[in-house]
């Protein structure tokens, strides 16, 4: 059974990652969890976190590309350019007829690539110590300048026109499904349930019910991949500011990041359902956690060195490339040279039993590696 590693979640919707934490440390009982990298309370999908030893990876897993599913409503602006904030602004419904798809497709495709992007006053960036959406709160808000980012793919899932009548319709048929299902086949669609519900009291926070008839709007879903640091309801609200009619991030799920998909994570409601020990069994170990990232197989030699924390060099020639596999079946390392390693500098040095034990830099000036961190007892 495995208590060091990275466990994801397919985070629910409505709950915060540090709530997230939480719920898994008083799950397995533990006593270190900590997460990758943090999503909205609204958004949902892949949700990586460090079990014991897996803590000290979070660190290896910045900077890391990311892959989303969002859905965006033209013809609508919030405070927080998402579905929590107050309506700050809404285009009338000939504008919204006006928008072809190819219009907006060809709108939206012209994001791809690098561009400087302004992050959203209500972000967890700080500004003299503090997150600047406490500044935005207290109606101060805080403009960070723009930052390098890129879009790498952007692919247009859907594009429809919505109106709100629509949405509680879909809420109504929601409720009575909660009402009418059994105990035990709710424990398993809890979360679309819920979620579902969010969804619709997302709407309704924006928009009073007095003020929502006749509300129409296009809905564009789209997957997108791209690099660190980017903010999706930027996009969105830049998306609807080149469209003339203005955007804001309705839904966000992310799909993957670091080598793992959404497809390896388990919900959080199933993860709570299980015994100790199938819990447990979902914990990736430590050796596997970084699938992107190069390996050393040590021989009994080197771990020795490693063991006296003495260095070594690149003469020892025991790189390989690891393909992606969650599955634990044994794998065949197939030799890499270090020019193939995505110009990546670090590595995982694995010992003879599989086991994760250091990461270490490679030093280019001096031919040798640097210790980052070191597993051995």
């Amino acid at each position: 059974m495995t208590k060091d590693g990275i466990i994801a979640i397919d985070k629910p919707e409505g709950i915060s990652s540090a709530a997230v934490v939480a719920r898994i440390k008083k799950k397995l009982g533990v006593k270190k969890v900590g997460h990758t990298g943090t999503l909205d309370p609204f958004a949902t999908g892949l949700m990586l976190c460090g079990i014991n030893k897996g803590t000290r990876l979070s660190q290896f897993f910045l900077g890391s590309s990311k892959s989303y599913i969002a859905e965006v409503i033209l013809g609508i602006e919030t405070d927080t350019q998402d579905c929590t904030g107050h309506l700050v602004k809404q285009c009338s419904s000939s504008v919204i007829n006006g928008l072809s798809h190819e219009m907006v497709m060809s709108t939206i495709y012209k994001f791809k690539g690098e561009m400087m992007q302004k992050p959203p006053v209500y972000s967890a960036l700080k500004h003299n110590g503090q997150p600047i959406y406490k500044l935005a709160r207290q109606g101060k808000p805080v403009q960070k300048p723009p930052r390098r980012i890129e879009i790498y793919s952007l692919d247009i899932l859907q594009i429809k026109k919505i109106s709100l009548s629509e949405i509680l319709i879909s809420a109504e048929i929601e409720k009575n499904l909660r009402d009418t299902e059994s105990a035990e086949k709710r424990a398993d669609s809890t979360t679309t349930i819920e979620n579902h519900s969010l969804s619709v009291a997302k709407f309704l926070s924006i928009f009073p019910t007095s003020e929502s008839k006749g509300l129409s709007g296009l809905s564009v879903t789209f997957e997108v991949n791209c690099s660190s640091g980017t903010y999706i309801r930027s996009l969105a609200h830049d998306i609807g500011q080149s469209l003339g009619c203005g955007g804001t991030l309705y839904s966000l799920r992310r799909t993957r990041t670091c080598g793992f998909s959404i497809d390896d994570a388990v919900s959080l409601g199933k993860l709570e359902m299980m015994d100790k020990s199938e819990a447990f069994d979902r914990i990736v170990p430590m050796a596997h956690s970084l699938p992107s990232m190069p390996l050393i197989q040590a021989d009994d030699a080197l771990m020795e060195r490693i063991s006296f924390g003495q260095t070594f060099f690149i003469s020892y020639n025991h790189l390989f490339q690891e393909p992606l596999s969650l599955s634990g079946k044994s794998q065949t390392l197939k030799p890499v040279q270090l020019s193939d390693s995505n110009n990546s500098t670090y590595m995982r040095v694995i010992d003879r039993q599989g086991e994760l034990a250091a990461i270490v830099k490679y030093n280019r000036a001096l031919d040798k590696y640097d210790y980052c961190c070191v597993f051995t007892n």
